[in-house]
């Protein structure tokens, strides 16, 4: 199997990153993780790293539109639990708040020109909600926004956990790609 640090070209990843207003904190967090809730760059790195494992895995789910492709672009939004909410509303029917929304572009459908940038969707993160969640699961608020963010990247290529089996996939695909920074 191809190895994804050497693969012949780089991906070449468009991102529209909204940060979370630092100011909106209610709680300390260390310098990593502010550097990861404002810095644009930093996420770049990560969801570049992550595609591209994912595009070089036969094994994993991928589309080939996705597979093939040196372009993407996508967005992530850090946010509040009141966005989340009305997003939720609004796209899904949900009258609940809720951790990450993905709002994927590419369904069996979708078809480009492979010299395309492919647009991958939108993936939305509550911060207050990714705090609590860190808390509970006695974790760094840094690794529970990357674990949103993996999470949320494998919807918009087309992972779903419509039952255990298929979650229990997603969350170790999760654990693979989080282990790729050494953060476990």
């Amino acid at each position: 199997m191809e190895n994804y640090v050497t693969r012949s070209y780089k991906l070449n990843l468009d991102l529209s990153f909204t940060p979370f207003p630092i100011q909106d904190l209610d709680v300390f967090v260390n310098s990593k993780t502010l550097e990861l809730m404002k810095n644009q760059n930093t996420w770049i790195n990560e969801l570049a790293s992550w595609i591209s494992f994912i595009q070089v895995n036969d094994a994993l789910k991928c589309p080939e539109i996705v597979r093939n492709a040196s372009q993407l672009s996508l967005g992530l939004e850090l946010t509040n639990d009141k966005k989340i909410l009305d997003l939720n509303h609004a796209w899904l029917g949900q009258s609940k708040s809720t951790d990450v929304l993905s709002f994927p572009m590419i369904d069996e459908t979708f078809y480009a020109v492979s010299n395309e940038c492919i647009e991958l969707g939108d993936i939305v993160i509550s911060v207050p909600t990714a705090i609590r969640q860190a808390k509970e699961n006695k974790a760094d608020l840094f690794r529970e926004l990357r674990w949103l963010a993996t999470h949320g990247l494998l919807h918009l290529l087309g992972w779903d956990h419509s039952d255990e089996e298929s979650l229990n996939k997603m969350l170790l695909i999760q654990e693979q790609l989080l282990d790729m920074g050494g953060i476990l």
